[in-house]
């Protein structure tokens, strides 16, 4: 699960980070946040978080601010000393509060709780995601010009098994094992190309379903088979095998 911790006291972010990871070994602290200005930055640039813990009161505003200048989409703790924000904290994708000093027995209880609603949000996710494709099927990009030398060449989308990221380039592997560099990142790849073909497997890989040639269940996380084969394992973590499922199942 990855997390984001807003919280503008170093000493209660850190003691929070190490109770999340306590609790939980396979947790991902992604970052610590400050304040209002720093945390609506931090969203606009980076992937969203799996689950936030937000601290009500913050070094330049209350966090709820945040909420007026990104769109939330994804689960949110509150933590505070303060209990007379509860109904505002309704109104942002909360799904707990918890009072400080925080407790080791009620963080539990709320990931717990998150783990519940997990179900309810990937159906959300991919719901969103199969109306979006079917918007875009019309006007999806048919091919990509990627490098060759100081060359470059069109690639037919068609002929993309996967890309995969090595020494901070962004490669693009085709079904006829041809290798080539491309000037854009996984995530711009993502939004660009046509989710009822391409999966993020990871922070390395975007994949074409074709490439896929089977995938097992090893403890939670699935693990790929991809043809043309890699040099290393290409595995979805825990929190991401029910979107991976879903996907393959549905498209």
């Amino acid at each position: 699960m990855r997390v984001l911790i807003i919280e503008d006291e170093p000493t209660a972010a850190q003691k929070l980070t190490d109770m999340l990871l306590k609790t939980d070994s396979e947790i991902t602290v992604l970052d610590t946040i400050q304040s209002v200005e720093e945390a609506v930055h931090w969203l606009r640039t980076n992937t969203t978080p799996d689950l936030a813990f937000v601290d009500v009161q913050l070094a330049d505003d209350v966090s709820f601010e945040i909420f007026n200048h990104v769109e939330v989409q994804f689960p949110i703790i509150f933590t505070t000393a303060y209990d007379q924000y509860i109904l505002e904290a309704l109104e942002h994708n909360s799904i707990d509060y918890l009072l400080k000093p925080l407790q080791e027995d009620r963080l539990q209880k709320a990931l717990e709780k998150v783990r519940k609603l997990e179900s309810h949000f990937v159906q959300y996710k991919f719901n969103k995601l199969f109306e979006e494709s079917m918007g875009k099927n019309k006007s999806s990009k048919k091919r990509l010009l990627v490098k060759r030398g100081i060359d470059y060449v069109s690639v037919s989308i068609k002929n993309i098994a996967y890309f995969f990221t090595e020494h901070k380039l962004v490669f693009l592997m085709s079904k006829s094992s041809e290798k080539y560099i491309i000037d854009k990142t996984l995530t711009e790849l993502e939004e660009e190309l046509d989710p009822e073909y391409f999966f993020r497997a990871n922070r390395k890989y975007l994949v074409h379903i074709d490439a896929i040639e089977k995938f097992k269940s090893d403890s939670g996380k699935v693990l790929l088979q991809l043809h043309p084969p890699t040099r290393e394992e290409v595995c979805v973590s825990k929190e991401n095998a029910p979107n991976f499922r879903y996907w393959i199942e549905t498209f």
